[in-house]
């Protein structure tokens, strides 16, 4: 019996690779890079199942090169890489990865928060660039975390996991997000509110054309000149221009990026230049155990589709109907 074709785009971790190459003839992506435009269409050509990861483009003609596509599963939370209507209007369901990477996303997001705040990436530079002297009693003074107010835009599952980490910090927690209940002791705000009142400022919405660059000049100038503001979401949520100004004028005390617009960021970006801006690459489920689980959930998507079941976790459960 033939087996079916399936293109991995990445080369996710071996738990879930290994879930896959027995069953299927299996075209897995072996460079550090990203396939290319014209490699993924080359690929994709006549496949029976997509598993994909953020830094690829799933759109119509990916599709269409793949008449027969059962299922595309992708490496990640977010599907914004996807064309979902248009995976939707041929039936073919898509999966993600919900859930698994939550509490490694969220450390991640106070780690951010707490480098920022406490200067800790400077202050290391400052040792290696040999100017510390001695000690100094207002050498590189930062924020305190205790007592301050943490603003949480978006309140699913890892706004709610961070949520629940500042219980053990003293913070009063404020969300903006009109589709989830108050929990954990926060207090529903309008994003106006959030933004005028928080000292911290953590982004967890996925990117859509509301939420695209919903962070920028109108909205920076609203916040607090103490405010540092946290992006684990997706770069294009931030305007890096007005981010950039904001911090250069100390509009705003700082800002941690684990995403950017665009991504990577060239070497000479100007937010690059800043102290008062840690950006580091998209590390926020960069734990082994963690991406061991995301390859194993999106393996085991796949392997639903290809059987023609239902996904363990679909993103467009209306192809079932």
């Amino acid at each position: 019996m033939t087996k079916q074709k399936v293109f991995v785009t990445r080369n996710i971790p071996e738990k879930g690779l290994v879930l896959i190459r027995d069953l299927y003839e299996a075209d897995i992506w072996q460079s550090e890079d990203p396939p290319g435009r014209n490699d993924l269409l080359e690929r994709a050509r006549g496949v029976d199942g997509l598993l994909s990861a953020l830094t690829e483009t799933i759109d119509a003609t990916i599709m269409d090169m793949a008449p027969g596509l059962k299922v595309i599963s992708n490496f990640a939370v977010g599907v914004d890489n996807i064309d979902v209507a248009a995976a939707t209007q041929r039936k073919i369901p898509v999966g993600n990865t919900p859930g698994v990477l939550t509490d490694a996303t969220a450390d991640l997001a106070f780690a951010l928060m707490f480098a920022v705040a406490r200067r800790i990436v400077e202050g290391e530079q400052f040792v290696k660039d040999g100017n510390w002297k001695t000690w100094n009693p207002r050498l590189l003074l930062g924020a305190d975390i205790v007592g301050g107010t943490l603003g949480i835009i978006g309140f699913g599952r890892i706004g709610k996991a961070v949520a629940r980490r500042a219980s053990g910090f003293d913070l009063h927690v404020i969300y903006s997000d009109p589709t989830e209940r108050p929990a954990f002791g926060t207090t529903q705000v309008d994003l106006d509110v959030l933004l005028r009142e928080s000292d911290f400022i953590s982004l967890h919405v996925p990117l859509t054309p509301i939420t695209r660059h919903m962070i920028n000049s109108v909205t920076l100038k609203m916040m607090k000149p103490n405010a540092v503001l946290v992006n684990t979401s997706r770069g294009p949520v931030v305007d890096p221009e007005a981010l950039y100004n904001a911090l250069k004028d100390h509009r705003i005390f700082g800002a941690g990026l684990d995403v950017t617009e665009p991504e990577p960021l060239p070497a000479d970006h100007p937010l690059l230049s800043l102290p008062n801006c840690l950006v580091v690459p998209h590390l926020g489920s960069a734990s082994k155990e963690t991406r061991d689980n995301m390859a194993i959930l999106a393996a085991k998507n796949l392997i639903a589709g290809l059987n023609e079941e239902r996904l363990p976790n679909c993103v467009n459960p209306q192809v079932y109907e």
